[in-house]
């Protein structure tokens, strides 16, 4: 029987270290192979939680 794997993972990351805004993306990952694209959105550090990957 084949079986079939599916992920999703937001997640923040800075292109520039002056501001507390970074950048979110958004991975995805089919069957062990991820690929990443930004949501071209920006969100503060101190109001995103990385353990539960959302906005708080």
């Amino acid at each position: 029987m084949l079986e079939n794997s599916f992920g999703i993972t937001f997640f923040l990351k800075s292109s520039t270290k002056g501001t507390k805004e970074r950048y979110v993306y958004l991975r995805i990952t089919v069957d062990g192979v991820p690929k990443e694209t930004s949501t071209k959105r920006k969100w503060e550090v101190n109001r995103w939680s990385q353990r539960t990957e959302r906005a708080t």
